[in-house]
């Protein structure tokens, strides 16, 4: 462990997302990143790659993917207003989650749920569609 004054050369890519608060363990971290999730410098990376200041990691979250550009480091995991300030997100990776997240708002409220299941006639119909 690191004092709070001095901050590390280069940490374990787990570690670091961990810290930054991207996952709540490090085994997450950890399975996301060898599930081909987390991409450091346009690679695919192992949990043991050594995070270094200015590098540019792509991670997927649920619907988003985010860009972030690793601007301070830490292996100390602290309070979220202190992890955001570990990277920046590239203004390209905000205005794509924006636009995504729109379309999937507007998505939503297009093509709403149906209010109940078909009925014995209905799902007769739908199967003979489907079949012609």
């Amino acid at each position: 462990m690191n004092k709070p004054s001095e901050q590390p050369k280069a940490i374990r890519l787990d570690k670091w997302l961990w810290a930054a608060r991207f996952y709540k363990t490090r085994a997450i971290a950890k399975e996301m990143i060898n599930g081909g999730k987390v991409h450091y410098n346009g690679q695919r990376a192992k949990s043991s790659k050594l995070a270094e200041l200015d590098a540019v990691i792509k991670l997927r979250q649920g619907y988003d993917e985010k860009e972030i550009v690793i601007k301070k480091l830490s292996d100390q995991r602290q309070k979220a207003t202190f992890a955001q300030t570990l990277y920046q997100e590239t203004p390209e990776s905000l205005a794509k989650r924006e636009t995504y997240a729109e379309a999937r708002r507007l998505n939503v409220l297009n093509n709403p749920a149906p209010d109940h299941k078909p009925d014995k006639k209905q799902r007769r119909q739908l199967i003979r569609f489907k079949e012609s």
